[in-house]
């Protein structure tokens, strides 16, 4: 894909989204809700295909076809180390959430 001035100000635009409530409404007007449901259905098979999730299962949870299973799987393995990254960077968030909430007060 060729970078260029519009593809620059939409990375910045999701960039000055502050939460989830922003996010939500920015890709709702950005977005069809079909467009929303596919991406939100590829970022779930990249994170079943991570914890090394059967492809079987996957297509039965998502619907998502086998071909679309490894189209991703290819990105998440081989592409630009996008899923990789926010994969660890949630779960690492979800982690100090996690260990954070659960200490114990004195």
């Amino acid at each position: 894909m060729k970078y260029n001035k519009n593809i620059s100000q939409l990375y910045k635009a999701i960039l000055s989204l502050k939460n989830e409530d922003e996010s939500r409404r920015f890709f709702r007007d950005l977005l069809t809700e079909p467009e929303i449901k596919e991406f939100a259905s590829r970022w779930q098979v990249a994170n079943m295909l991570e914890n090394n999730i059967n492809y079987d299962i996957i297509t039965k949870k998502t619907g998502m076809s086998s071909t679309t299973i490894a189209r991703i799987s290819k990105w998440l393995n081989k592409g630009y180390g996008g899923y990789k990254l926010m994969i660890k960077r949630l779960n690492e968030e979800k982690n100090n959430h996690h260990n954070t909430t659960n200490m114990a007060v004195f």
